[in-house]
């Protein structure tokens, strides 16, 4: 499972700043009336939530996670901030488990 995830803990702190910068995008377009960084912004984040999609996917058919689960991981990609918390908890969550594992072992 660490093989599935190094690539999710890297890509929630990656969406996270991303959305971050996406907030100050959107304030700037709609508060400033001026779309430019929006433009450029909200596609790579948009890109990079679908790769995010991609490894919380892998991620959980490895560890085995409940659709509910895996989904509540998912959303995590889509609120400011959660991203960095939902890393946190997943992170404890595998290696736990893993510890576990090895200690059955």
């Amino acid at each position: 499972m660490e093989s599935a995830l190094k690539p999710f803990r890297v890509l929630a702190y990656v969406v996270g700043v991303m959305l971050l910068v996406l907030c100050v995008a959107m304030v700037i377009r709609y508060g400033f009336d001026n779309p430019a960084m929006s433009k450029v912004v909200a596609p790579i984040h948009g890109g990079l939530y679908m790769i995010y999609l991609v490894t919380v996917m892998n991620l959980g058919m490895k560890a085995r996670w409940t659709w509910p689960y895996m989904l509540g991981v998912m959303v995590g990609g889509t609120v400011p901030f959660l991203s960095f918390y939902v890393e946190r908890k997943v992170t404890q969550r595998v290696q736990g488990a893993e510890a576990a594992a090895t200690a059955e072992a």
